[in-house]
């Protein structure tokens, strides 16, 4: 599978008008912090506005565009490089900020926006599957997150309670 193609087509879309700022996220972002892990998929979060005229948001264009340029869909994936690519939306606050605040990474002499690891690590605690778990102590234990910004983040998304939740279960010697 080939993410450089991936983050070409990112690119295009972009310089054509079909997305504005986007972004990984998920379990291929974390493997910018983090030892690599086997993943299916690359999330890629877009800003995305409804169509003139109507209150819903649709991939529809994203899709049409990348049909017209050779790839398969299959199901809510697209076919990119053999990567399975699920353009998401922003779920909610903290999945917005952690777009707007993405940072520049390098892959292959490509430059790709990227969640920053204390979006990851909070995205994680908020989701809350068995997954998610495993990768915020992964996050925590790799000394990967800024405390502070880490802290400062869990505070405007109104997750510090449920950190202190998680902390006891996993972090505590007790």
């Amino acid at each position: 599978m080939n993410i450089r193609e991936v983050i070409q087509t990112l690119d295009q879309m972009q310089s054509d008008g079909i997305v504005g700022r986007c972004a990984i996220g998920g379990a291929v972002a974390a493997t910018f912090y983090l030892e690599p892990f086997a993943t299916l998929d690359v999330d890629i979060f877009v800003s995305m506005k409804p169509e003139p005229g109507s209150l819903l948001l649709s991939l529809e264009p994203i899709f049409a565009y990348l049909e017209g340029r050779g790839c398969t869909i299959e199901g809510e994936y697209v076919i990119i490089g053999g990567w399975p690519v699920q353009f998401l939306p922003p779920t909610g606050a903290l999945v917005e900020e952690a777009l707007a605040d993405s940072v520049e990474m390098n892959v292959e002499g490509l430059s790709v926006r990227v969640f920053t690891a204390e979006h990851l690590a909070a995205i994680a605690l908020e989701t809350g599957r068995a997954k998610d778990k495993s990768r915020l102590l992964q996050f925590v234990e790799s000394g990967r997150i800024d405390g502070n910004e880490f802290g400062n983040i869990l505070s405007r998304h109104g997750l510090v309670e449920k950190w202190e939740r998680f902390s006891q279960q996993f972090l505590s010697d007790s």
